[in-house]
């Protein structure tokens, strides 16, 4: 196996990783929300950067099951945004490790 290709199992795996966490964390809050957490809630701060820096496919899919904060737009931009960013470097990185 070539160091790139360790590279981007490492990245696959910090994906995925964070992808897990920011699901979780998008249903706790909602479950905090729904109990009346008050400030004890997770920060939007906190669920914005873990999904900008590696967890949006998970915190997209944590938005759907647990239908919480969709109607903020500035999430959904933040998302699909980091999502896009995370997807296109994981190709080139794919790209760079099996292919050129």
């Amino acid at each position: 196996m070539t160091y790139e290709q360790y590279i981007f199992i490492a990245y696959l795996g910090v994906l995925i990783l964070m992808s897990l966490i920011a699901f979780f964390l998008f249903g706790k809050d909602k479950k905090m929300a729904q109990n009346g957490g008050g400030a004890n809630r997770i920060k939007e701060k906190i669920l914005l950067g873990f999904c900008a820096l590696g967890g949006a496919i998970g915190g997209s899919l944590g938005r759907i099951v647990f239908h919480h904060k969709t109607d903020k737009s500035y999430f959904s931009f933040t998302i699909y945004l980091g999502m896009l960013l995370q997807i296109a470097t994981l190709l080139f990185v794919g790209y760079i490790a099996f292919i050129y």
